[in-house]
C-alpha cells in the first residue's frame, strides 16, 4: 500500500466523523480515523501501537514510531472533533470543500488536518532518500476536546521518550512556548423549598447563590491584581461566569441553584492553589448555611503549560517560522504531553480564530509555506543528528 495524496488524505480524514461530547448522544468512537492513521503510517515503515482509553471504552490513541531507541521527534495532535450545528454551516462538515481558496471541513484545522501534512512531509523526505538517523514518532490521541483522557494516558507510557514534541493544534505556523490551564466548575447551593408567601420555612438558594456571586467577583479581581505575566495578552488569570439556573416556579422558594464558572490560571498558579481560594471564597457561607454551598469540578482541571524559551525546540520552530514564540490563552495536552520530559511546543497550520466555528477553514495560500516548515523541522530533528 502507498501513502495517499495530501488532499485524500485531507478529505478521507473530514469524511470519518470522530465527534466527542459529553452528552452520549453527540459522542462517537475516532476509531475510523485511527484506522486511517494507522494503515498510512504502516506503509511509511511505522510500528502502530492503537490503545484503547481505560475511561473511555471505544476511544483509542495511536502511537506509531519509526527507529529505534529513545529520543528523536513526536508530532502529536488529537483525533477527535467538537459537535457541530448543522444549520450554521453552509458546507457538508463531513466533505473536504474547496471554495474561495479555501479548505472547509470539521477538524479541518482542529486538528485532523495536521496529520495530513506531517505524512505528507515524512512522504517527501522519503522520496529524497535522505537518511533518518533519529527516532520518528506520530501519536494521535482521543477526547481532546472534553476530558483530555487520550493525552492523560499516554503520558503514562511506559517506555516513550521522545526528545522533542510538536502538538499541531492551529497556531499559523506560530511557535506556542506556554499557555494558560483549564478549569471548570459547578457552583450548587442547597436551599430548602417551601411557599413563596412564608419566606422564613424556607431557605432561598438564588439569595445565597447572589452572596456566592460577590465573593467569585472579589475573587476576581483578587486574581487579577496578584498574579500577573506580561507575556500573554490577558496577563492575568481569568474567571467567568457562564451558566445559572435555579429554582422551578414563581411561586416557591428556590430550594437549588447551579452556577457553572470558568477559570484560567497562569504558569506558577497550581489547580491545588485555585481550588483552594475557590473554596475560600464560598466557606464563609458555609459558615452561616451549613453544607449549603458545593463546589464540584465539571471535569479534570488543565494545568497551564510552560517551556523554556532558550531550548533547542523553540529556537529551531523561531527560525523555521521567522516568528518568535508566544504565550497564548486556550489550553492544549502539551502539559500532560510535557510529562514524557520531552521538549514540547504547540505550532500548526490554520488560525485559532476557526476553530469550534461553523465553516471551519484553512486558507489554501497557507498550505505550501506550512508543509515547508513541518518538513524542515522534521528534518533537522530526525534526520540529521540533534544534540
Amino acid at each position: 500500500m502507498t501513502t495517499p495524496t495530501f488532499l485524500t488524505m485531507y478529505q478521507q480524514l473530514i469524511a470519518n466523523p470522530s465527534v466527542s461530547a459529553l452528552d452520549s448522544t453527540l459522542n462517537m468512537s475516532n476509531r475510523p480515523v485511527i484506522d486511517l492513521l494507522a494503515s498510512w503510517c504502516e506503509a511509511l515503515g511505522f510500528s502502530v501501537e492503537i490503545t484503547e482509553l481505560e475511561t473511555a471504552p471505544g476511544k483509542f490513541n495511536l502511537l506509531a514510531k519509526r527507529g529505534i531507541g529513545h529520543g528523536g521527534l513526536m508530532l502529536a495532535g488529537h483525533t477527535d472533533t467538537v459537535p457541530f450545528d448543522d444549520s450554521r454551516w453552509n458546507f457538508d462538515p463531513f466533505q473536504l470543500k474547496q471554495h474561495d481558496n479555501r479548505l472547509y471541513g470539521l477538524g479541518s484545522i482542529d486538528m485532523k488536518g495536521f496529520f495530513a501534512f506531517v505524512l505528507d512531509a515524512i512522504k517527501v523526505l522519503d522520496e529524497q532518500a535522505v537518511t533518518q538517523t533519529q527516532p520518528l514518532l506520530l501519536l494521535a490521541t482521543a477526547d481532546e476536546e472534553t476530558t483530555m483522557a487520550g493525552a492523560q494516558q499516554i503520558a503514562k507510557h511506559a517506555d516513550l521518550k521522545p526528545a522533542r514534541c510538536i502538538i499541531g493544534e492551529p497556531t499559523d505556523m506560530t511557535p506556542v512556548y506556554t499557555h494558560k490551564g483549564h478549569m471548570s466548575s459547578a457552583i450548587r447551593v442547597t436551599g430548602r423549598s417551601g411557599h413563596s408567601s412564608d419566606p422564613e420555612r424556607g431557605v432561598n438558594a438564588i439569595e445565597i447563590m447572589h452572596t456566592v456571586i460577590a465573593n467569585l467577583l472579589q475573587l476576581k479581581e483578587q486574581l487579577k491584581n496578584k498574579y500577573s505575566i506580561e507575556d500573554f495578552v490577558i496577563p492575568y488569570p481569568t474567571l467567568n461566569l457562564g451558566h445559572i439556573h435555579g429554582g422551578d416556579n414563581a411561586n416557591r422558594i428556590c430550594g437549588c441553584c447551579e452556577l457553572h464558572i470558568d477559570l484560567r490560571p497562569l504558569p506558577g498558579l497550581s489547580i491545588k492553589e485555585l481550588q483552594m481560594l475557590l473554596l475560600d471564597a464560598v466557606s464563609p457561607i458555609n459558615r452561616q448555611f451549613p453544607n449549603s454551598v458545593e463546589v464540584i469540578d465539571l471535569h479534570e482541571p488543565i494545568p497551564a503549560f510552560s517551556s523554556n524559551t532558550d531550548n533547542a525546540l523553540v529556537k529551531l520552530a523561531e527560525q523555521v517560522s521567522k516568528s518568535k514564540a508566544v504565550a497564548v490563552n486556550y489550553c492544549t495536552e502539551a502539559p500532560f504531553i510535557q510529562q514524557l520530559g520531552c521538549e514540547t511546543i504547540i505550532m500548526g497550520p490554520g488560525s485559532i480564530e476557526q476553530a469550534h466555528q461553523p465553516d471551519e477553514f484553512l486558507a489554501i495560500e497557507k498550505v505550501a509555506p506550512a508543509q515547508h516548515m513541518i518538513q524542515q523541522i522534521i528534518q533537522n530533528s530526525c534526520f540529521n543528528n540533534v544534540d
